[in-house]
């Protein structure tokens, strides 16, 4: 299946099931964001890495927008539902201010391993306590994906692309475990890490990577 969907690029990654909470100020984005919650209608957020488009990204639908300022500026609250692939970019739209883009929906695996998922849980847990964080995934251990803690281990933007591109929830793991049986044994006294971590569900003040024409 193909279609075409608004995109509102920026430099974070998005996973299915994740809420995002933006500040929305540039026209064209304000714009987007407009049309879209008036016409119930999702967009997606292909990653930026070093001013560059990467292809994957996350469809989010819009679920409140929480306040409204003076000057049309917006706080919005947003849900990951599914990762597409960017098949061509439409940079200019007639009447509009944002791009778009031709996309398809890789088929994804949901399936993951449930005691290597309570490894991870663990020791995910184990890394917390050593940088004196306290999380809350708001879900029950064992409903809990990749995709609901990687933004919580302190992975690099490139490590979080990367892992937005497996298809296999079981790929996931794997990839999470390796990166946790470095990370545990370098955590102690690491401020940027517990820095990056704790910053996960603030609104991001975030400018819109500009496409050009």
């Amino acid at each position: 299946m193909t279609n075409f969907i608004p995109i509102f690029p920026l430099n974070i990654v998005v996973y299915p099931g994740e809420e995002l909470n933006l500040h929305i100020f540039e026209p064209r984005y304000k714009q987007l964001i407009n049309e879209c919650h008036a016409a119930k209608k999702p967009f997606g957020i292909p990653t930026v890495i070093e001013s560059k488009l990467k292809e994957y990204g996350s469809v989010v639908e819009i679920t409140e927008i929480v306040k409204v300022h003076d000057n049309g500026e917006m706080d919005i609250r947003t849900r990951g539902v599914k990762i597409f692939r960017i098949l061509e970019l439409i940079r200019e739209i007639p009447d509009k201010l944002y791009s778009g883009a031709i996309v398809n929906y890789p088929e994804t695996n949901d399936d993951g391993l449930p005691e290597l998922m309570h490894k991870l849980i663990k020791s995910i847990r184990d890394l917390h306590q050593l940088l004196k964080l306290n999380k809350d995934f708001k879900k029950p251990d064992n409903q809990l994906s990749a995709y609901d803690v990687a933004h919580h281990i302190g992975l690099s933007l490139e490590e979080e692309y990367e892992l937005l591109g497996l298809p296999e929830e079981k790929q996931r793991q794997e990839y999470l475990k390796r990166f946790l049986a470095k990370a545990i044994p370098m955590a102690v006294g690491m401020e940027q890490l517990k820095e990056k971590i704790k910053l996960n569900g603030h609104f991001k003040n975030l400018s819109g990577f500009d496409l050009g024409t």
